[in-house]
């Protein structure tokens, strides 16, 4: 059991953290036992743990007898311990006379005290709200905060359960989705996106080809969309911009999601009350029934790429009822159209009904913008989740963002399967619905993405899906037996979501020849005790 001392303001962070390292813990009460006892920001009070942490980026009291003296400004510094480098966004403390943020070990009445230069919660709430800069994109900085501390507890040799972020069976979640921008050429005649069609098609193509982004063979592909442009607007040729039955074929069973835009022509507004033209849909969700129906009757799910629901409750409302209308279902689920969302968006998305919201990522590269491959509850919210998105395909091969050759973008997303495999939790990708098509051509780039991922054995889920497997997870609680601390029972709440994977537990046990390590299924009607 891990006790907390933290600062009232911080509690609902905490919270949070530990829904995302979820081990039994609770909040520290003088009458109330517990092996590790985590301090963040304030002073070691005294306590009965086999383990204490602390946690601080400022000097507290009981720093005087340690000779640590140096606070660094509120600035990112760069943590590194046991060949872990940890992006630090907060305050730090650091060691006389070097960048070096504090870590050192020692002991109080024969126990051990770890002190550590940054306080934990406070970065923790800069991740989930603020997020991460570009430059730090790459790094999964909440699951290395959870395996910094679980690794530190477990360097003394103490017991620990865990419910990993893992499906049972599964190394990890996968999560397609597809915003829908476009569904068709045919929608634009003699419009930006029409001129910007044939440039890409023609100049484009062959600057790509010279560079290396693009072969020989889609030059080609290129130039016959180009010729065809005038018979498609004629209705004598398909509209190769329609993909969806592509989709169908490439994902060959696997799930995925669809955001659609609910209304023709409306662009929303930005954040400075404008309305950017070039955002405005040329397709009306209400004239695609039946697409989304297929889609639907396929597996997919059908969900909202909102234009003003990140600051308009009622728009929301709006949205999501077009949406939820088209299919006879709710719409749970929305995506912001070009990401536009604030501090208060989560709020506003959970007042308009949606239960989760999958927007926070980067526009212009790929990684973890809120530093975490977990679906999350924003701290403004009470059901609301955030099912963040790591992967776009235009963050890797626009001109105006990354701007990779595919095999540039190979290397660039295989470390965030790696992290995938190493640390659990959900990799979101999003390939917008035309990619597969002429001009851009990124089918083939998605085909073996597909093949990299199923390959390391993850789950294919919906949005939707993915959400209420973590919404599971977190409906799971843990009881330490009164009379025996290293009894744990973990309770789950009846059964309601049909076809989810289990749980899964993970059990580390010291011993007399060394530490061990057992999983187990924790099915979610089941109630199990364990022994830590």
């Amino acid at each position: 059991m891990i006790s907390v001392l933290a600062r009232e303001a911080d509690h609902p962070v905490v919270r949070e953290f530990f829904e995302l390292f979820k081990t039994p813990w609770r909040f520290h009460a003088l009458d109330a036992p517990a092996q590790v006892l985590l301090c963040a920001g304030l002073d070691v009070p005294a306590n009965h743990a086999a383990l204490v942490i602390v946690f601080a980026g400022e000097l507290i009291a009981s720093d005087v007898s340690t000779g640590i003296r140096s606070e660094a400004p509120a600035e990112p510094g760069l943590f590194k311990h046991n060949g872990v480098e940890l992006p630090v966004y907060g305050r730090r403390l650091v060691e006389n006379a070097s960048p070096q943020i504090v870590f050192r070990r020692g002991e109080t009445d024969g126990r051990p005290v770890v002190r550590v230069g940054f306080d934990l919660f406070a970065e923790v709430r800069h991740l989930l709200v603020t997020g991460q800069p570009a430059e730090h994109a790459a790094s999964p900085t909440l699951e290395r905060h959870v395996a910094f501390l679980r690794g530190l507890i477990l360097s003394q040799a103490l017991p620990l359960v865990e419910i990993p972020p893992r499906p049972a069976g599964h190394e990890f979640i996968v999560c397609l989705t597809h915003d829908v921008d476009h569904v068709g050429i045919r929608n634009h005649k003699f419009d930006h996106t029409m001129f910007g069609f044939l440039y890409r098609g023609t100049i484009g193509s062959v600057l790509d080809v010279l560079s290396g982004k693009k072969t020989p063979g889609q030059l080609v592909k290129n130039f016959f969309a180009v010729l065809r442009l005038p018979l498609v607007h004629l209705g004598l040729a398909g509209d190769f911009w329609y993909q969806f039955d592509h989709y169908l074929a490439l994902e060959n069973g696997r799930a995925s999601t669809f955001f659609f835009i609910p209304k023709k022509g409306e662009t929303g507004l930005d954040a400075g009350g404008r309305r950017p033209s070039k955002r405005a849909a040329s397709y009306d969700a209400a004239d695609l029934r039946d697409i989304l129906r297929r889609l639907q009757v396929a597996g997919k799910e059908i969900a909202v790429h909102g234009l003003d629901a990140w600051r308009d409750a009622v728009a929301g409302r709006d949205e999501r009822a077009r949406i939820g209308g088209l299919v006879d279902t709710d719409a749970p689920g929305v995506r912001m159209h070009w990401l536009y969302f604030d501090a208060n968006a989560p709020a506003r998305l959970e007042a308009a009904g949606f239960s989760y919201d999958s927007t926070v990522g980067y526009n212009h590269t790929v990684g973890y913008r809120a530093g975490t491959s977990q679906v999350f509850k924003p701290l403004a919210t009470q059901n609301l989740l955030e099912l963040p998105m790591h992967i776009m395909d235009t963050a890797l091969f626009y001109p105006s963002y990354l701007n990779l050759s595919p095999r540039q973008a190979d290397v660039t997303v295989l470390p965030l399967i790696e992290n995938s495999v190493c640390f659990g939790g959900v990799l979101t990708v999003n390939w917008h619905d035309r990619s597969l098509a002429p001009e851009r051509l990124w089918d083939n780039f998605y085909s073996h993405l597909l093949e990299r991922l199923s390959a390391r054995n993850p789950w294919f889920a919906t949005a939707a899906q993915t959400v209420a497997w973590f919404r599971r997870r977190r409906s799971a609680t843990f009881e330490v037996d009164a009379t025996d601390e290293n009894r744990v029972k973990i309770k789950m709440p009846a059964a309601s979501d049909a076809g989810l994977p289990p749980l899964r537990v993970s059990i580390f046990q010291p011993g007399k020849t060394g530490a061990t390590f057992s999983e187990q299924t924790v099915r979610h009607e089941c109630e199990t005790c364990l022994a830590a």
